[in-house]
């Protein structure tokens, strides 16, 4: 448990310093949507590099461990955000639920699906590369 919330804080980090780059860099030059859209993309990669490392490190020892890993970095996140933004940075509830307008181009809850299946994902991808290693590399003596 205390790996998937080190995890967690590190994708937190990650997370933040997407959303700086954001609001300091690019997302100056572009239309709002446009920059939350971008950064969405940028966020799902980067969570993805950040999980898929885990996934590589720590392999989740069956589907469902790496689903509850999902669920768990699923439920923070979501929990962050609006503790975060509405306690601390005083957004109101309508503000926050923007973000999860799909119709209206938001792409916010993309970024909370991968969030959940990525584990799952990463688990299968890194257990069928070790597949076919091990079939192209047999052990020794054989």
């Amino acid at each position: 448990m205390t790996r998937l919330l080190l995890a967690w804080l590190v994708m937190l980090v990650v997370s933040v310093l997407n959303g700086i780059a954001r609001d300091v860099g690019y997302g100056r030059e572009l239309d709002p949507l446009v920059a939350h859209q971008l950064s969405t993309l940028y966020g799902t990669t980067l969570l993805g590099v950040v999980i898929g490392a885990y996934a590589r490190r720590w392999p989740f020892a069956s589907a469902s461990a790496a689903w509850r890993a999902g669920g768990l970095w699923l439920a923070l996140t979501v929990a962050f955000e609006f503790i975060f933004f509405h306690y601390v940075s005083g957004h109101s509830w309508e503000e926050l639920l923007v973000n999860y307008d799909l119709t209206a181009g938001r792409l916010w809850p993309v970024l909370l699906l991968w969030i959940a299946v990525a584990p799952a994902v990463f688990r299968r991808l890194w257990r069928c590369r070790e597949g076919a290693m091990s079939s192209r590399h047999p052990p020794a003596g054989n």
